[in-house]
């Protein structure tokens, strides 16, 4: 048995022996999609799978999902999922009725003996302030600390461009929402983006759709350690960039991996054409940058050659990277190929492993099939 189509992944580790992969609720398709009104059922399970100690030749695993019991919190898309230690911190979402949610929970994982687990879910106590409700945000996790959200589609079904942060230092008893200060310059209002964490206290925005549905590839960075937090957006060069910078894209995902690389896979455009393409962005020379040591140039980006078998062309999937920075794990999304979202024939959903052990990410990598599944069809636009 398998999850249905979701759009998180995420990596546990209980220790340096034992690390899992999790999944969690996400929409599951039953009609066409229409620009007001979704025929489906937003799905409210939690699922994980044991994949090992991170070391080895994964190529041959198979990976076995185990289906955990929770019931809470309601079923919902577009929403997201952290990891702060051994909980899960979910944000926001859209339920089946197009309500925008702004809840914030606290999945406690349980660990027991034959590599199984459990889950307790709990509403966390923010205090009187919190987000507008929204989906198709973008959210990453600072130090355990902090969760940053920004972004997204709010009730109107318009895209939101604030920024807020949570303030978990009160160890997953309570937290309290700050919105950070608008001040220009600022990314234009998005939703499909990503929110990468590159260590310390900064963190990496790139891409997603705006406020006309134009498809952006814009990058900004955000250090919420300033006194005064502010984005900064780190502009190209387009003379010395044309053709070695990635097109616009949504709903793509953007992992931090060995090397001090963001790898960058797949999405869509404006045209909603989905893309199988890897690029890396180089942090060194991006902060170099940012420190005004240099403009930005075409040694940020890095299209990567692909060995091996490819995964399909995909958009709105999950994406995680284990606790060496090897190994990227692909799951789910919006799968183009034979078999299209609306027929009545299913998608195929994969699991792929990209393999590099350098410690500077090469121009190619290798990717294996790992595990393939094929569940009932599921279709997740934005």
């Amino acid at each position: 048995m398998a999850p249905h189509f979701r759009q998180k992944l995420k990596l546990l580790g209980k220790d340096a022996k034992s690390t899992y992969l999790l999944t969690l609720s996400s929409w599951a398709y039953s009609g066409l999609w229409h620009e007001f009104h979704m025929l489906g059922r937003h799905l409210d399970d939690t699922w994980v799978a044991y994949v090992g100690n991170g070391a080895g030749n994964r190529s041959s695993a198979v990976f076995s999902w185990q289906q955990l019991d929770s019931g809470t919190p309601s079923g919902r898309f577009g929403h997201s999922c952290s990891i702060v230690g051994d909980a899960l911190v979910l944000f926001g979402g859209i339920n089946d009725q197009g309500q925008r949610l702004n809840d914030t929970w606290i999945g406690q994982i349980i660990y027991e003996e034959s590599r199984r687990m459990k889950i307790s879910w709990r509403l966390l106590e923010v205090g009187p302030h919190a987000p507008y409700p929204r989906g198709a945000h973008a959210a990453c996790c600072v130090d355990d600390k902090f969760i940053v959200i920004h972004g997204g589609i709010g009730q109107s079904g318009s895209r939101l461009g604030d920024t807020w942060l949570l303030d978990l230092s009160n160890g997953l008893r309570s937290g309290i929402w700050h919105q950070i200060e608008d001040t220009e310059p600022l990314p234009l209002s998005r939703s499909g983006h990503t929110l990468t964490w590159i260590g310390g206290s900064r963190m990496v925005l790139f891409g997603g759709r705006g406020s006309e549905f134009d498809v952006l590839n814009d990058v900004w960075l955000l250090d919420i350690n300033e006194r005064y937090p502010k984005w900064k957006e780190l502009k190209y060069d387009l003379s010395s960039v044309l053709g070695e910078m990635p097109f616009p894209r949504v709903g793509h995902s953007a992992t931090l991996v060995l090397g001090g690389k963001i790898l960058v896979y797949g999405g869509e455009d404006s045209q909603r054409r989905r893309k199988d393409d890897f690029w890396t962005l180089d942090l060194p020379a991006l902060l170099q940058f940012e420190s005004g040591s240099k403009k930005m140039t075409k040694r940020m980006w890095k299209k990567l050659r692909i060995d091996g078998q490819c995964p399909n062309y995909r958009s709105f999937h999950g994406a995680c990277v284990d606790t060496s920075g090897c190994h990227v794990y692909i799951f789910g999304g919006m799968v183009d190929g034979l078999v299209h979202p609306a027929e009545a024939s299913g998608l195929s959903f994969h699991i792929k492993l990209l393999d590099n052990r350098s410690e500077d990410l090469p121009e190619n990598i290798s990717t294996n099939l790992y595990h393939v599944d094929i569940p009932p069809r599921r279709y997740w636009p934005l």
